[in-house]
């Protein structure tokens, strides 16, 4: 008899007391007394300049900081889990992650990232993004993750790599973003891929 491979499925997650501690961070849900970090981060140049959005607006800040509020579960496609990110030591607001469930019949899953300048270099974006692979992979029961970015976005691209995400395609001007046609790369890891990295330490 030909075996037959089990159909994919994910865990419906409630995410609204989601969080995680790791050496040096923590990740949680944000609150509504996160708008001033939100909006001093999205509205510096430096940092949106390679996001497909424009720099906030202190209102626009409150409109997505609303939206994140009211999420609750990733249980269809475009469902969201926002974290912010604080330093243990400290409490500054470092920035923020995504996982994106973008495709449930297949388990597809995207994330994402922004931090704060100030923080680079410290392997923040490491520390934080590996637990949000590991949920993903780990608790929601994901096939493939993917990420996202502009190729002059050097810092982004080497952070996916250093997750272990694999190049699988370079997209010439994909995206209209900021009055241009710009290139995409696109990364990705599997589940099994997780499990190997993960089992050599």
């Amino acid at each position: 008899m030909a075996f037959v491979e089990r159909a994919p499925e994910i865990s419906k997650v409630d995410i609204r007391d989601v969080r995680f501690e790791t050496k040096r961070l923590i990740l949680r849900s944000f609150t509504k007394g996160d708008l001033e970090v939100l909006y001093d981060l999205r509205r510096k140049d430096d940092v949106v300049r390679y996001l497909y959005g424009e720099v906030h607006t202190l209102e626009q800040s409150k409109e997505v900081l609303d939206l994140r509020l009211k999420m609750t579960t990733l249980d269809k496609d475009g469902d969201k889990l926002i974290l912010a990110v604080e330093e243990k030591v400290s409490g500054a607001f470092v920035g923020d992650l995504v996982l994106i469930l973008t495709d449930k019949a297949s388990c597809q899953g995207e994330i994402g990232f922004v931090f704060n300048p100030n923080f680079h270099g410290k392997g923040y974006g490491y520390e934080a993004s590996n637990e949000i692979l590991r949920f993903g992979f780990q608790k929601l029961g994901l096939h493939r993750i993917t990420g996202r970015c502009d190729p002059r976005n050097i810092a982004s691209a080497g952070l996916l790599q250093k997750l272990g995400l694999e190049q699988e395609a370079h997209l010439i001007e994909n995206v209209w973003a900021k009055g241009e046609w710009t290139d995409e790369l696109v990364f990705a890891m599997r589940h099994t891929q997780w499990r190997e990295s993960n089992a050599k330490g």
